[in-house]
């Protein structure tokens, strides 16, 4: 079940797990199993591939950092097909998602024993360009698909919905906005005229998408399968320049 319409879709190099998320989300479908179960597995599935990371097993690290992008989208597939939507879930999903990539970079910081204060500035540069692809992502799911728990803006705790406890979705929310406040702000700071922007063509977003957590994980994954494990640090902090140039993009096609 697409997040977009058929013709706002666009070729999503982060989603490449896709395909078996819906295959997995269906088998649950008429199960016990619930999406937030399915995000705990994707979380026990990240900290197998930094156990293997820390361990030199690299070939299974890939594994479980693709069957983690997996899991991270069957369990949104999931709560689509139960017709299970929550804020719970989704804050959930996305502080293991913090979590989680602080944790990669730390274990890439330790196998390479590289300065700390770089390993941190890459686990920013990692966040920023997530939060530029939420961002312009959002705003298309908004403009086109009415979804109900992405916002483009989190900045007030919101209504729980049928199911769901109020209470949770306050301490999540605010776990959340700890986490993420500060990248959305910058984001939104760098690009504040993109939710009134009338263009995000196709293609943008497909390049944009480089910066999704999918293909972020599936790059490490790559530079650990072939020995390249000490550039993955630089690559994510000069990647994040691309940030600039993306959002120049979009400007300058809105104009």
């Amino acid at each position: 079940m697409s997040k977009l319409p058929k013709q706002n879709q666009f070729f999503d190099l982060s989603d490449y797990g896709r395909p078996i998320a819906q295959f997995i989300a269906h088998l649950l479908k008429n199960t016990t199993c619930t999406p937030i179960q399915v995000t705990l597995s994707f979380f026990v599935s990240g900290l197998l591939a930094i156990g293997c990371i820390l361990y030199g097993e690299y070939w299974a690290a890939l594994f479980f950092l693709i069957l983690k992008s997996v899991l991270d989208a069957a369990d949104g597939e999931l709560a689509r097909l139960k017709n299970t939507p929550s804020h719970t879930g989704r804050y959930f999903d996305s502080v293991s998602d913090f979590i989680l990539n602080l944790l990669f970079i730390l274990s890439i910081w330790h196998i390479t024993n590289s300065d700390i204060f770089i390993a941190l500035l890459a686990f920013v540069g990692l966040e920023l360009q997530g939060t530029l692809y939420n961002y312009y992502y959002v705003i298309l799911r908004n403009k086109y698909n009415g979804d109900t728990t992405s916002r483009v803006f989190e900045n007030k705790t919101p209504t729980a919905l049928s199911g769901e406890n109020q209470q949770s979705v306050d301490i999540l929310y605010r776990i959340y906005s700890f986490c993420y406040g500060p990248y959305d702000r910058i984001i939104y700071g760098l690009d504040k005229k993109a939710i009134k922007g009338k263009y995000l063509p196709n293609w943008l977003m497909t390049a944009v998408s480089t910066f999704g957590l999918g293909f972020q994980l599936l790059l490490i994954g790559i530079f650990l399968v072939f020995d390249l494990k000490t550039y993955i640090i630089p690559f994510f902090i000069s990647y994040s320049l691309m940030i600039f140039v993306f959002i120049l993009i979009r400007q300058l096609l809105n104009k």
